[in-house]
């Protein structure tokens, strides 16, 4: 039973530090989105009228993900019909071999880190424009300027560009 428990500890532990190390990847995509989050939480500075929550935050963020993993789906599928036809005897072999190599990783649930930081960056660019574009429909004509200044801004301070 002792030995059971250590074994078991061990691969909490493993699983544990790989949990960490794919929530450190995804976390520039997390800070933009809690930085989206909070300039509409304070845009009731604005106008009364503007009050959002988290839960309908949430659902939009949600969203965006489902249409960043919809966009590499499709570019994935795209790569591999593309790469069959387009080379010759000795490069379709080469392929096979690149695309069993990917399917590996995927199967094993790790990707590139080219692939990942691809994703991360899809993700946060994706999280912008679908908060943006949630904020932009219940605002008013006057307001719409003001907030996406107030968007840029944050995202070029958070960057370093602006202080």
């Amino acid at each position: 039973m002792s030995n059971e428990i250590s074994e078991k500890v061990e691969i909490a532990k493993e699983t544990e530090a790989n949990i960490n190390h794919a929530s450190e990847a995804y976390r520039p995509a997390a800070s933009r989105g809690a930085l989206v989050f909070f300039l509409l939480n304070e845009l009731f500075k604005i106008h009364s009228f503007y009050k959002f929550s988290l839960d309908s935050f949430v659902v939009v963020v949600n969203r965006a993900i489902d249409l960043v993993a919809a966009a590499m789906n499709k570019k994935k599928k795209g790569e591999k019909t593309e790469a069959a036809g387009e080379e010759g005897a000795e490069g379709e072999a080469e392929a096979q071999e690149q695309e069993q190599e990917q399917e590996e990783e995927e199967e094993a649930g790790e990707m590139s880190p080219g692939t990942l930081a691809r994703r991360v960056d899809a993700l946060t660019e994706s999280i912008t424009y679908q908060g943006f574009n949630y904020t932009r429909r219940g605002t008013f004509e006057d307001h719409k300027l003001i907030i996406s200044t107030m968007l840029c801004f944050r995202i070029l301070i958070r960057q370093g560009k602006v202080k």
